[in-house]
């Protein structure tokens, strides 16, 4: 097993970026088509009022997702660090927390989402011919919240201790599962958006299973004892501490492109597909720079933890630079082929048009993201999770969604505004992050 773990702390810097990047790029790319195929089968086996009802139902979950990613991140960061200092006891104990807090959480957020889903929907200012289908795709994949937890637990735990192979092959199983169901339940049995959630629930079990099964049968990270999966109040308080700003952070970001959706989705159907079909694609776009975030805030929680931490530094630099070779590729395509972009999720004439506005600006992101992500991965890996927490206030709440606004509906620049809205609030942000590396705090170990 020893064979799957990458040591970070040492070698060359670009190899263990590569080595520990790619096989996440491909997990990433697997949850992207993961996705995707969603909207790509509602798009072409229904109707526009289905593709947006799965388009806005989708970045509803995305806060699910985003505070399960930021609970989870919280495991690698501090399993990285205890493995970094060679603490096996420490590291087993900190799994097993992690699991107790997400059962609890998972829990919480399925009965929040039952109970809040039309207030959700209704604050988006969803289509009316495309709500049922919304409203479906909201339950279904809220009731297998626990399945997205579990997975992203231990996949989350695997790339703290350097292993980022097998998460691939969990989520490759379960998105081969999820297209075969897409096809069963909406293309043949035409269950509209709730069979492309109950393939996507359905799928997410699967993974949980065989993750579950790796972990335990197959691997020497973790026993399921009595003594790892004690209630350790202070234990959990430590990750909840290093979790919490993370979780909040991406409520905040992608609470901030939910109000984003909800302008656009006042101005008709086509913008709303057209939004929810950008969102899909970007997924693609990020997943260089967001494997590569993640290899960081592995390698420089080790590094820190092993008293390294000026080669998480050159690291960050290395990476940032890798991440800029693919964004130019998408921001050229964005920019100079926006029609086709549309046309993947058979998109009809008017939400190709919308969609080629939204992504006049908006695509700029796709080249400031292999900075923000990777800088990001950088703090939040050495456990400066307070400060990008502030950080993503900032830029949300008092940059994005004011602009979103004043420039979408006040200045009546529409789909264009909104698209700029999104690049000035990351720009903002870039420079906050450089400015905090600067002052040196990050270099301080956060465990004890």
């Amino acid at each position: 097993m020893q064979k799957n773990k990458i040591l970070l702390t040492e070698g060359n810097i670009y190899e263990s970026l590569i080595k520990f990047s790619i096989p996440f790029i491909i997990a990433n790319l697997l949850q992207a088509l993961y996705g995707a195929v969603d909207m790509f089968i509602i798009g072409i086996f229904t109707d526009t009022a289905g593709l947006s009802g799965v388009a806005v139902a989708t970045q509803v979950m995305q806060i699910v997702n985003g505070i399960i990613l930021g609970l989870t991140m919280g495991g690698t960061i501090l399993v990285g660090q205890y493995y970094g200092a060679n603490r096996q006891s420490d590291t087993e104990k900190t799994i097993g927390s992690l699991m107790i807090i997400g059962t609890f959480v998972s829990l919480i957020i399925t009965v929040s989402m039952f109970i809040f889903k039309d207030g959700l929907l209704n604050l988006l200012n969803t289509p009316a011919e495309a709500y049922n289908d919304a409203k479906n795709y909201v339950l279904i994949t809220s009731a297998g919240t626990v399945f997205i937890f579990g997975y992203n637990a231990v996949s989350a735990v695997l790339r703290g201790l350097g292993d980022s192979k097998r998460p691939v092959y969990f989520i490759a199983i379960a998105c081969i599962v999820n297209i075969i169901l897409d096809l069963l339940f909406v293309a043949n049995l035409g269950l509209r958006a709730s069979g492309a959630a109950l393939a996507t629930v359905i799928s997410q079990l699967l993974s949980l299973i065989i993750a579950i099964w790796y972990l335990t049968r197959r691997s020497n990270y973790f026993k399921f004892t009595t003594e790892n999966l004690r209630v350790d109040l202070n234990r959990i308080w430590n990750i909840l501490k290093i979790s919490l700003p993370l979780a909040f952070q991406e409520v905040l970001l992608w609470g901030s492109f939910l109000v984003i959706a909800a302008i656009a989705n006042g101005m008709g159907v086509n913008a709303s597909a057209a939004v929810g079909i950008v969102a899909k694609f970007e997924t693609f776009s990020m997943l260089p720079p967001m494997a590569l975030s993640y290899a960081i805030a592995a390698m420089t929680a080790q590094n820190i933890g092993a008293d390294k931490p000026e080669r998480a530094l050159k690291a960050l630099k290395i990476s940032i630079a890798m991440s800029l070779v693919t964004a130019f590729l998408f921001l050229l395509w964005a920019q100079l082929h926006p029609h086709s972009i549309m046309a993947i999720f058979g998109a009809d004439i008017g939400v190709a048009i919308a969609g080629a506005q939204y992504l006049k600006f908006y695509s700029i992101d796709f080249l400031l993201v292999s900075f923000k992500f990777n800088l990001n991965g950088f703090l939040n890996g050495s456990g400066r999770t307070t400060f990008a927490m502030f950080n993503g206030i900032f830029s949300s709440i008092f940059i994005r969604i004011p602009l979103a606004y004043i420039l979408g509906v006040k200045l009546a620049k529409g789909l264009y505004g909104l698209g700029l809205s999104v690049t000035l609030a990351s720009i903002l942000s870039i420079t906050f992050s450089i400015l905090f590396i600067r002052t040196g705090k990050w270099r301080e170990k956060i465990i004890k």
